[in-house]
């Protein structure tokens, strides 16, 4: 099964702090997908076997800006958690919540790595 290109952002955000090095072409997103351009209220969720281990919301950037900000938030600053680890990354689900003026609209992005 195929990732959304959301979720697929998301992974991709947290990835490029474990490998020090940028990996997202945001140029190239915006010519893709227009609508990443578009200010979104968003909300990042990661969990481990369904717990949660970080979150951040953002509704002041671009969708694409949002995701990319959330994803490494949630990951690597939430007050409540610890950073994430690398083993704890490839056996995370993660969570997007969008609110759009049509409703939220919510996905979850399986682990990589199943138990």
């Amino acid at each position: 099964m195929s990732r959304s290109i959301l979720l697929q952002l998301a992974r991709d955000s947290i990835q490029e702090v474990f490998e020090a090095k940028h990996v997202i072409d945001k140029k190239s997103l915006l010519e893709l997908h227009p609508l990443l351009m578009q200010n979104i209220p968003t909300t990042l969720n990661i969990y481990i076997e369904d717990e949660l281990k970080g979150s951040y919301t953002n509704d002041k950037n671009s969708l694409l800006d949002s995701i990319v900000l959330c994803a490494k938030r949630a990951a690597f600053e939430d007050k409540n958690s610890e950073i994430l680890t690398t083993s704890e990354y490839l056996h995370c689900e993660i969570e997007l919540v969008l609110k759009t003026q049509d409703g939220v609209i919510s996905e979850r992005d399986p682990a990589i790595l199943k138990n």
